[in-house]
């Protein structure tokens, strides 16, 4: 199954996460109020830890069509979180045992993409 089917699945599943994270974003400015990116924070860790535990599932039951691995990995988790994604990423690095890509991996990511931001501010303002 490939082609249009997977867009479609990665689409479907974006809308399924978008919507919850916006849900656990509204939860937690309710619940902790606004001094601290609580949704954002609670989105990550839990979107990483259902990553995993997908992934973990989704080997046990192999094999698995590639739209349902589209429509909950990338779709559902993708939207929910793009942090699940990294640390997968990180994670399989760690897991291969490229230790030096790996590290690079995780500082380059934090680093230039805080720096991105932080440039898409000055360039916003400068031109906006």
């Amino acid at each position: 199954m490939n082609g249009p089917f997977i867009w479609l699945a990665v689409g479907a599943g974006g809308a399924f996460g978008a919507m919850a994270r916006y849900g656990v974003s509204r939860l937690a400015l309710k619940a902790f109020g606004p001094n601290f990116p609580w949704g954002t924070m609670i989105a990550n860790v839990s979107g990483s830890f259902l990553m995993g535990f997908l992934i973990v599932w989704l080997t046990m039951r192999e094999p698995v069509t590639p739209a349902l691995r589209a429509f909950l990995s990338i779709g559902v988790l993708g939207a929910f979180t793009t942090f699940s994604t990294f640390s997968l990423d990180a994670a399989m690095l760690f897991r291969d045992k490229v230790y030096l890509a790996a590290s690079g991996y995780l500082i380059g990511s934090v680093v230039l993409s805080i720096a991105g931001l932080l440039l898409g501010l000055v360039i916003a303002k400068a031109v906006l």
